[in-house]
């Protein structure tokens, strides 16, 4: 996997003047099986990290279902420091059961990991019932709750694992003036270590413009390109992954395999995914603002 972090620089880019530079708000929606559910954006990023580290372990699509359901029943998708006795974070651990420090378990990626191993310890999980596997990682007093929450649970792991293309949508405001160029790069390398690990960073303006062709040579942007090595499973991971960091990390675009998602679009021109025509279909590109 190659990975490219190119700074755009040289005047200014127009469009990102839509985007301004109030504080970031807004939801996101996944869609399938016959119905859609929308979270909040910092459930959105969360639910992105969860199903980011599946992806980057290699685990199926289920584990990221069984993993979203559970942590929306326990916390909402909400990093939380407080919960049931010393119940704490995204899947409320506790460390007096033996998941960890406090401060361990209030990191959401050792708090996904942690699950992650538990699950991984029970045999045939990827075909058994969501429900039934989840309580038998948290041992929870409500045993039959995490059903309530399956179906969302497949919807935004099916997108955020790549299984349904270009799924997730995020209809935002525009980007926070503190954004930070460098805040998805940084992310990327948390959340996927193993993918970028094997890769390498360098700065290529040629190749950004080369994969994107509605990229503008004028920006006053910054692109990080993604070389997907031909998974389209992976890039439309990443793709929806980037879409859900968007409200954090002052995304503003994000263009894979003829179709891109835009922040600036609002009303029903948001519901989907355009198409695009041109571009390197093995590569995803993010736009990110450059303020």
């Amino acid at each position: 996997m190659v990975l490219i972090f190119a700074g755009i620089a040289g005047g200014s880019y127009l469009a990102l003047q839509r985007y301004g530079s109030p504080a970031h708000a807004g939801t996101c929606t996944a869609s399938g099986l016959g119905t859609s559910h929308r979270y909040s954006t910092d459930r959105a990023a969360n639910a992105a990290l969860i199903s980011a580290i599946a992806v980057d372990r290699g685990l199926p699509p289920r584990a990221a279902s069984i993993a979203l359901a559970t942590a929306y029943q326990e916390s909402q998708l909400r990093n939380i420091d407080h919960g049931d006795r010393d119940s704490l974070g995204l899947f409320q651990q506790r460390p007096s059961q033996g998941w960890g420090s406090a401060a361990q378990i209030m990191d959401p990626i050792y708090s996904t990991n942690a699950f992650y191993d538990e699950l991984e310890t029970i045999d045939g999980y990827p075909g058994a019932d969501i429900n039934d596997v989840a309580q038998r990682v948290q041992r929870s007093g409500h045993p039959e709750a995490y059903r309530d929450h399956e179906t969302e649970g497949r919807l935004y792991a099916s997108a955020l694992t790549g299984q349904s293309g270009a799924n997730l949508v995020c209809t935002l405001g525009p980007v926070g003036a503190t954004v930070s160029p460098g805040q998805l790069r940084s992310e990327l390398a948390r959340q996927f270590p193993r993918l970028t690990d094997a890769g390498r960073v360098s700065s290529s303006l040629a190749a950004a413009s080369g994969a994107a062709p509605q990229l503008p040579v004028d920006a006053g942007a910054t692109a990080l390109v993604i070389d997907t090595q031909g998974d389209t499973g992976l890039g439309w991971a990443l793709a929806n992954w980037a879409v859900a960091r968007a409200a954090d990390d002052g995304v503003v675009q994000v263009s894979y395999q003829g179709r891109v998602w835009d922040r600036s679009l609002r009303g029903k021109d948001a519901a989907a995914w355009s198409s695009l025509d041109g571009g390197d279909p093995e590569r995803v590109v993010v736009l990110v603002s450059g303020q």
